[in-house]
């Protein structure tokens, strides 16, 4: 019993409180260390691991209904575009040159998948001439064209939009896309012509040379830098108009489909001979399912490329309420110094 005028100490029922010692925060940093090095940068909480989460659900919502439907039109388009490229070929080069449209596309393909696809474009482009070569690439425009519809429509419902102009406008609109892929391609044909004609020079006169440029395979780099121009110049044309400023970019969801692109081109082929046996399950149709594999993982990887841009774009309002958070928290920290020093 507690002497007079004096009580029991009753025992706390509250949290304990706030120890801010020297002793107290070695020892809590003992128990939870703080987030140092690549934790602080790419751990919950931080930009890098809110825009993965992002893109993370973005294709877990939409990735394998988009991959399916690009890789659909994909194969239906790819035909009608060589139509289509042949047609604008002949216009400005000899009818002869029309083979090598199918070739540099080729180069971005899987060797399995260009096997498949390499014969038959060559067996359609060949087959038309004069006006039924120019009847082949409108249908080919109308048909490119619903791929890149479906292109823009991933990225709409990546940045939440809708459409905001008349059906006829969009597809006029895309159909100056489609010309100026082809365009591209004529570039990116140009481009391999004349390193061919460096390389026959260089094999001339300085021969020492020639094995290091075999190792490089600039024939093959070419096409990747093209495939990342034309995929960056999709992306600023069909990003909703409102997100197309300079404010959101669009450099980073190109780079990742091209780097996704370059990838799967590179290990379908090992993949396919290590792993599946499509020839015991589709018979001879087995070279087109391969080729429907290939464009479907182009597909989900061009709604991640999509998903990523509207991941990075931070919106004025969302801005103004980083900065009023980043505030409160340096309010917070302040006041938690202040106290420590109060304490001490």
């Amino acid at each position: 019993m507690a002497p007079p005028g004096l009580h029991e100490e009753e025992p706390h029922s509250g949290p304990p409180p706030a120890d801010y010692s020297p002793e107290a925060r070695a020892q809590a940093a003992r128990m939870a260390p703080a987030r140092t090095g690549l934790s602080r940068h790419v751990g919950p909480g931080t930009r890098f691991f809110e825009v993965l989460k992002r893109v993370v659900i973005g294709c877990f919502n939409d990735g394998m209904i988009h991959a399916g439907n690009l890789a659909y039109m994909s194969v239906l388009a790819i035909f009608p575009f060589f139509i289509l490229a042949a047609a604008v070929f002949s216009t400005l080069w000899a009818d002869a040159d029309r083979a090598s449209t199918i070739t540099t596309l080729l180069l971005t393909l899987p060797p399995v998948v260009a096997e498949v696809i390499g014969p038959v474009a060559r067996n359609v482009v060949e087959s038309r001439s004069g006006w039924l070569l120019w009847i082949g690439g409108a249908v080919g425009l109308w048909t490119v064209g619903s791929l890149i519809e479906t292109i823009r429509d991933i990225l709409r419902r990546a940045y939440g939009t809708r459409p905001t102009q008349a059906f006829w406008k969009y597809r006029l609109f895309t159909s100056g896309i489609i010309i100026g892929a082809v365009l591209l391609l004529m570039l990116s044909l140009i481009a391999q012509v004349l390193i061919g004609a460096a390389q026959e020079v260089i094999a001339a006169y300085i021969p020492e040379l020639t094995r290091m440029l075999g190792q490089l395979q600039l024939s093959r780099i070419i096409p990747a830098i093209g495939l990342y121009a034309s995929l960056f110049l999709l992306f600023v044309s069909l990003t909703p108009a409102k997100y197309r400023t300079k404010r959101y970019p669009k450099w980073p969801g190109a780079l990742l489909v091209t780097v996704w692109w370059v990838l799967v081109t590179v290990a379908l082929p090992p993949v396919l001979r290590s792993l599946f046996t499509y020839d015991l399950t589709y018979g001879s149709l087995a070279g087109f399912m391969i080729a429907l594999f290939f464009f479907w993982l182009v597909g989900l990887g061009m709604v991640a490329g999509a998903e990523l841009n509207a991941a990075l774009a931070e919106t004025p309002e969302e801005a103004r309420n980083r900065i009023g958070l980043a505030d409160d928290r340096a309010r917070r920290e302040a006041a938690k110094l202040d106290e420590e020093d109060t304490i001490a």
